[in-house]
């Protein structure tokens, strides 16, 4: 069964910095591209980056270009968002996915 357990949410000021994780099981995680979405109060589901199953290409929304960075450690089945200069509207609940299959999701909060 795949299992995606995202972490590392929170509340932050605007212009601050935080990193997700997200721990991966039940499947090859080495295999697979991998994706972040998010989802803003009252909105829809948002793609916001993906990688390559080797985490040699990467890919952004035009919102987190030159703000966020993904990246994943094969050898620890994790994938990562490091998100910079945050702002108001990345407030969002984070999931990461592989395919159709998303986790619990993780509260990402920027506000002063």
């Amino acid at each position: 069964e795949v299992q995606l357990v995202e972490s590392g949410g929170g509340l932050v000021q605007p212009g601050g910095s935080l990193r997700l994780s997200c721990a991966a099981s039940g499947f090859t995680f080495s295999n697979y591209p991998m994706t972040w979405v998010r989802q803003a109060p009252g909105k829809g589901l948002e793609w916001v980056s993906g990688i390559s199953s080797d985490g040699d290409s990467t890919s952004y929304a035009g919102s987190v270009k030159g703000r966020f960075t993904i990246s994943r450690d094969n050898a620890k089945n994790t994938l990562y968002l490091q998100m910079n200069l945050l702002k108001p509207e990345d407030t969002a609940v984070y999931y990461c996915a592989k395919g159709q299959v998303r986790g619990q999701g993780s509260q990402v909060t920027v506000s002063s």
